[in-house]
């Protein structure tokens, strides 16, 4: 039997595929990491779980996630979206995604890439923790902090340091792993 990181709940065969084959693999697409980056600002306050478990609905809702059809939504679209029982009818997670595509678009302007923007926060090379405990992991580093910084004052809205963190380990920024998982040689 595998032995994974202590916040996975073996029983749940969809968080653990997740486990398994995406969280903490370095990403380096501009949509991926743009995904994460939302659905990062859409759990903010909720489990991740409950992100997980509608990802495929945030996917069709929000047009696979291309930051040019969401940098473009209007009212009208908005509204659509606050009645989709699929997603987070959240107002302001739901506007703040299409205020965080324009500045996305922005980024990826002045950078070539946002992977190129983004990755600069960790020296474009991931950053291996030796956590032992689910305890140990923080939830915000320096390195969240400046990127939350940079983000705010670009535009972007619900990219606290916590989730900023949680996006750079999500995106393989950062190998969170515990060193008894598995997974942490792997990535």
């Amino acid at each position: 039997m595998l032995t994974r990181c202590a916040w996975v709940p073996v029983e749940d065969k969809l968080y653990c595929e997740y486990h398994d084959r995406e969280w903490g693999v370095p990403v380096h697409e501009d949509d991926l990491l743009f995904e994460f980056l939302i659905l990062e600002g859409f759990q903010a306050g909720l489990s991740w779980r409950t992100i997980l478990y509608k990802r495929e609905n945030f996917r069709q809702a929000f047009d696979q996630f291309d930051p040019t059809i969401i940098a473009s939504y209007d009212d009208q679209k908005i509204a659509e979206l606050l009645s989709n029982p699929g997603i987070i009818r959240n107002r302001l997670k739901v506007q703040s995604a299409v205020t965080n595509a324009r500045a996305f678009l922005k980024i990826r302007e002045q950078f070539g890439t946002f992977d190129r923007y983004i990755w600069q926060f960790v020296d474009g090379v991931p950053k291996k923790n030796t956590w032992k405990s689910v305890d140990e992991i923080p939830a915000r580093t320096v390195e969240s902090d400046a990127m939350s910084k940079d983000l705010i004052q670009r535009g972007f809205r619900f990219v606290g340091s916590t989730i900023c963190y949680a996006h750079m380990q999500a995106t393989g920024m950062v190998n969170d792993h515990l060193v008894d998982c598995y997974r942490y040689t792997q990535v």
